[in-house]
Formats: C-alpha cells, sequence, structure tokens
C-alpha cells in the first residue's frame, strides 16, 4: 500500500524539475521531517512533461504523528516515477498527482487540491537551475530501475 503522507496534509511545498529528459528532480518539504532531495528515473506526463513545477499545499499540518509514521522514510528519495501528472485519472478531476517508487520499492503518493501547484514560467525555472544540477550530481549514481512491478493504470 502506498504510503500518502495522512492523505498529503504532510506535504507542506516544493518543486520538481523534469526538463531534463528522463529525470525528476526536486525538493519536497515534509511536516517533522523538513526538505527532502528527490531523483527520480523518468518523466512526468501530459502538459507538465519536460517543465518544472513549484507547489504548496494549503492543507498542510505540521503533526508530531508525521514524525511516527515517516520514521522510515528514505532520506534523500531516488527512486522511480509511476506517475506525476496534473491530470492523473479521466474519472477524476484534474489534480497535481506525485507517484514514485523508491529504490527500496516503498511506494508514495501525493495528491494536492487544484491549483496547490502550478508550472513555472522560463525564468522561474531558471532559478532552480543551480539546485537541480546539484540533485541530479549528488543521487544520480544511486539511481536504478524498480520495474519489477506494476505501473498506475491511470492516465
Amino acid at each position: 500500500m502506498a504510503q500518502k503522507f495522512g492523505n498529503s496534509r504532510w506535504v507542506q511545498e516544493g518543486f520538481l524539475d523534469n526538463r531534463t529528459a528522463g529525470c525528476v528532480v526536486g525538493r519536497i518539504i515534509f511536516a517533522v521531517l523538513g526538505p527532502v532531495d528527490v531523483y527520480l528515473k523518468g518523466d512526468c506526463k501530459g502538459e507538465i512533461a519536460g517543465k518544472a513545477i513549484r507547489f504548496k499545499n494549503r492543507s498542510f499540518v505540521d503533526e508530531d504523528l508525521a514524525g511516527q509514521v515517516l520514521a522510515d522514510f528514505e532520506v534523500p528519495q531516488v527512486g522511480e516515477v509511476s506517475l506525476i501528472s496534473f491530470d492523473p485519472h479521466p474519472l477524476l478531476g484534474p489534480h497535481p498527482y506525485i507517484e514514485w517508487f523508491s529504490t527500496r520499492k516503498n511506494h508514495y503518493r501525493i495528491e494536492l487540491a487544484q491549483g496547490d501547484a502550478w508550472v513555472l514560467a522560463d525564468q522561474e525555472a531558471a532559478e532552480l537551475d543551480a539546485e537541480s544540477e546539484r540533485i541530479r550530481q549528488a543521487l544520480g549514481a544511486q539511481a536504478r530501475s524498480t520495474r519489477d512491478r506494476t505501473d498506475s493504470d491511470w492516465v
């Protein structure tokens, strides 16, 4: 079963950058844990493919319980994209959806409310260049496929 981060309420904000084909890098700030660097093999889908996005969760709650539930969460996060999209399922309304598997085969899913994430303009995305490259250099060698699993059938 996927870790959903307290129905995403423990996800404060962050960015994901897919401007380099084949990888998504970024940073996500979680309740109790703080900032976590992310390197995922794969690409975003739909309108955010090849783009950089930011998100800020209007429903964020910094609860002590998050520390207990997320105690085994890998920091940093290295793995493979299952699905990252702003429109993940034809039977649901559009909303930011971030799903991945870690190299330890843990399954993670973040679903945010519509409007809590946005595509960055070129100038805003360019401000992430140094940080995105630092994450790619630091974590890229650790990435490997997690494909002995079934992908999401959403989208």
